[in-house]
């Protein structure tokens, strides 16, 4: 499993079911990896179409092999409700070192609810220190 970290850029959501009655929903969103959470600013009256602009950054060192998210609507008087979720696997993101913003489906009880538009950047963890020279293949350390 690679080590580094993972930069998570929001950049807004699509067509997020409205389900407040009378006023615009207000979201924000969820992130997890592993055992990482990190909670995004509430879009004030964002609704179905709402846009962020924000960075997020985890520490990748364990065997989690995806990103979770839940789009919320904040409530005042009530329970925030879950307008939608989505998986982001990353093992291209691990390969590649980056992915461009890319739309992501949202889904709540299996069913299509939106899209959620994120880019990602790993950056893989270095070891200072030690020069390694590569000889076809097989390496040897200086030290």
């Amino acid at each position: 499993m690679p080590r580094g970290t993972l930069e998570v850029a929001l950049i807004s959501a699509k067509g997020v079911e409205n389900n407040d009655f009378l006023s615009n929903i207000d979201p924000y969103v969820i992130f997890t990896y592993g055992s990482q959470e990190h909670k995004s600013t509430v879009a004030e009256n964002g609704g179905s179409n709402p846009q962020w602009s924000q960075t997020f950054l985890f520490t990748v060192s364990d065997s989690s092999s995806e990103l979770n998210l839940k789009i919320m609507d904040k409530d005042n008087f009530s329970s925030d409700d879950c307008l939608g979720e989505a998986t982001i696997p990353l093992e291209a993101v691990f390969a590649e070192g980056s992915l461009p913003e890319t739309a992501h489906c949202v889904v709540k009880d299996q069913e299509y609810c939106g899209e959620i538009w994120v880019a990602l950047t790993f950056n893989p963890e270095t070891q200072r220190g030690i020069e390694e020279e590569h000889y076809g293949g097989w390496k040897e350390s200086e030290m």
